[in-house]
């Protein structure tokens, strides 16, 4: 032991390291008296006058207004340390019942002020901010006093469960979206006809500009809005019911830049009820309507107004989805729609009939999308609160996925996510679901061959995907 510590370095004791002592900086006493002659900070109560101004300013509204949304946000999440990543402390079948799932609930939204007991009309994705999703809502007939339309700004990237943003204005929102080239405005389309704008910098959730309710716009509710075109050449696309199309500028909103007129061959309005164009195409358009016939038109050219009618559903047609997976093959001319009539339809542009009916659904089908990453796969949602995928590469008979919500409400509105990972619905009570999607259904990787999309038991002689690629447009 003492050849042990006779060896230690000099100043190093043998039970521990040497202790140092803070030493306080030498203050002289002319220093001291200075110290003692300063007078002492009083802390002064602010007025009550003086608080409310603090309170009431611009930037004590926003700093609140931020840091809130911050705080709400960390307060929200919960991270289980004890994830078991195995499955082994749930017993050997632990992990079994979540991988034969092929859809399963990820979480919910729904505001107790502002969306119960109103319907979603509409839901949006932002193209800056892939985790913000816009919801417009109709009326709530139970709170006369409140606004009758709301827009939700709602973050699926935080566990919060208030929304991001609330914006509202007079009439029922009919439909939304975000304005594509300018992150901070929400576009709104509204029962009584008007176009409303919000904007989320702005310290207030009413419109910062509306359209007027004039002849020269919409008199109808504006049940389809969309922003078509690039970053320095854009337009909003809005089309109601009264059968007029418009295309505004965003920069100007008092009159539209273009209105075209839809009418029949028999002058008859075509009350128009979704819209959608195909991927990268800016001047033609298929629309569905009222009376269940879908329509084919063009905005531009010495054919604009409609180029084809579509016929085959018995009943109004509530939404319409055009193909928007880019890949090798071109199907960009095939695009779905969703009737009152319980069907499905598959229909290309080149063909006046539907090739493929899905007749599945026991009730009204309110809404259909395409998925944006797998070009085979869709959703449709109906009146029982069933939310159906289907894979064209797997079946045609029944969906690949069907998942019937808690408490069956009607399920109005579906929307991927910008990724497919994740598949939205929207219901009449105000309540929007997310749903997790199975791996195997996120992309094409597991079925790549598209040629095998059998649709021969339709009532066209299509057999494959392929060969609709190879028909000329007409």
């Amino acid at each position: 032991m003492d050849g042990f510590q006779s060896k230690l370095p000099p100043g190093i004791l043998p039970h521990g390291l040497p202790q140092v002592k803070e030493v306080q900086p030498a203050v002289t006493q002319v220093e001291q008296e200075k110290e003692k002659e300063k007078p002492k900070k009083e802390v002064r109560e602010l007025s009550e006058e003086e608080k409310q101004m603090i309170i009431l300013s611009e930037d004590f509204q926003r700093f609140l207004d931020r840091t809130s949304r911050i705080v709400e946000r960390a307060l929200g999440e919960s991270v289980d340390i004890y994830t078991d990543y195995t499955g082994t402390l749930d017993g050997e079948d632990g992990m079994d019942e979540k991988s034969h799932q092929r859809l399963w609930l990820n979480r919910s939204f729904f505001c107790e002020r502002w969306s119960r007991n109103r319907c979603v009309t509409s839901m949006d994705w932002s193209p800056q901010f892939p985790e913000l999703l816009a919801a417009s809502y109709n009326n709530n007939d139970d709170t006369p006093n409140d606004p009758d339309g709301v827009c939700l700004i709602w973050n699926t990237k935080f566990k919060k469960t208030t929304p991001e943003f609330i914006f509202h204005c007079q009439s029922p929102v009919m439909s939304t979206t975000f304005a594509r080239f300018h992150p901070n405005l929400i576009l709104g389309g509204t029962y009584s006809g008007q176009i409303v704008l919000w904007d989320n910098r702005v310290q207030k959730r009413t419109p910062i500009q509306r359209t007027p309710l004039s002849a020269t716009a919409h008199t109808h509710p504006v049940y389809c809005l969309n922003v078509v075109g690039t970053q320095n050449a854009h337009n909003l696309i809005s089309i109601s019911t009264d059968g007029k199309l418009c295309s505004w500028s965003l920069d100007m909103l008092s009159q539209p830049q273009e209105a075209l007129e839809l009418h029949t061959k028999q002058s008859k309005a075509i009350a128009a009820t979704c819209l959608a164009f195909p991927h990268g195409d800016v001047n033609n358009f298929v629309m569905g309507s009222e009376d269940g016939t879908v329509y084919s038109a063009c905005r531009h050219g010495s054919r604009a107004g409609l180029t084809e009618t579509y016929e085959g559903h018995q009943g109004p047609v509530t939404g319409i989805s055009a193909h928007a997976v880019q890949g090798g093959i071109d199907f960009s001319h095939l695009f779905l729609t969703s009737s009152l009539d319980w069907t499905i339809k598959l229909w290309s542009l080149k063909e006046n009939k539907p090739l493929y009916s899905f007749e599945h659904n026991g009730d009204y089908v309110y809404d259909v999308a395409w998925s944006p990453t797998h070009p085979a796969l869709f959703a449709a949602v109906d009146d029982s609160g069933r939310l159906d995928l289907w894979n064209l590469n797997q079946d045609t008979e029944v969906p690949a996925a069907s998942v019937v919500v808690d408490g069956c409400p009607a399920l109005n509105r579906v929307s991927w996510t910008p990724s497919g990972l994740h598949v939205t619905v929207g219901d009449d009570t105000g309540k929007i679901w997310v749903y997790d999607v199975a791996e195997d259904l996120k992309n094409n990787k597991a079925d790549e061959e598209l040629d095998k999309l059998n649709l021969s038991s339709g009532p066209s002689s299509l057999t494959s995907m392929t060969s609709i690629s190879s028909v000329p447009l007409r």
